[in-house]
């Protein structure tokens, strides 16, 4: 099959909206690791005053990780699915979230504006048809010092990685997902992490793009090698402390 992209990709996130949740509640350490990743953001206290931009939200797990860990911030939670920030927007939520529906390359179309204190984007790369102007894109969005979090499959390049990938994605996760309808999105996530960036050259991509203090950083569990946090830094002008 070819990868699913920008309208097609969205449609089908459309449909599995109904049943994301119930399948990544089964995905052991799923959303410890989006907690994990946000305080690998290294932001201070409870985010009070902070700006946050969390970049294809999804159904909303990304967003409550990140209220989890900072919960005085202010969060900007933005989706191309319009069926997946439905579902997001139908839970509760405490003052200062805000959800906006738009594809990460047309967020100034959405009127999202920056600065903002960091950026979070959660399994959102490897989605993109091309990565490099989204993250010029977040580059810009960020203030000088401002922290970038990339949560993403990305497979360390190791034989075995891939193998364990394709057993839990072939054996577990696709049977389930066409018994519910949803067969082509979950074949699409198979392909797309084993043609995306190995782990180092996601590293490479995001020193390219501008960032520094880049920091490739494995997550636990069955995900090891599997799945990384991407931190990283929009460096502060010349006379500006991070």
């Amino acid at each position: 099959m070819t990868l699913l992209r920008d309208d097609d990709l969205a449609a089908a996130f459309d449909h599995a909206s109904r049943s994301y949740d119930t399948l990544v509640a089964v995905n052991p350490g799923y959303h410890a690791h989006l907690r994990r990743s946000a305080r690998r953001l290294g932001l201070p206290g409870r985010g009070q005053g902070l700006r946050l931009l969390d970049l294809g939200c999804g159904t909303g797990a990304s967003t409550a990780a990140l209220r989890r860990v900072l919960p005085a911030a202010d969060v900007t939670a933005v989706d191309a699915s319009a069926g997946m920030l439905r579902r997001a927007a139908a839970k509760p939520w405490a003052d200062g979230v805000t959800f906006v529906h738009a594809p990460a390359e047309r967020l100034s179309e959405a009127g999202v504006r920056g600065p903002f204190d960091a950026v979070f984007a959660a399994y959102l790369l490897r989605n993109v048809t091309d990565p490099d102007a989204v993250l010029a894109a977040v580059h810009g969005l960020l203030r000088p010092g401002g922290r970038l979090a990339v949560h993403e499959y990305t497979l360390r390049g190791r034989r075995a990685d891939r193998a364990v990938w394709t057993l839990v994605c072939r054996g577990v996760v696709q049977p389930v997902a066409t018994l519910l309808g949803d067969g082509p999105l979950y074949r699409h996530l198979w392909r797309s992490v084993v043609e995306f960036d190995t782990a180092g050259r996601l590293a490479r991509r995001l020193g390219a793009a501008g960032f520094d203090q880049v920091r490739a950083l494995p997550l636990p569990g069955w995900q090891t090698g599997i799945t990384h946090t991407f931190v990283a830094r929009r460096a502060p002008g010349p006379r500006e402390d991070a």
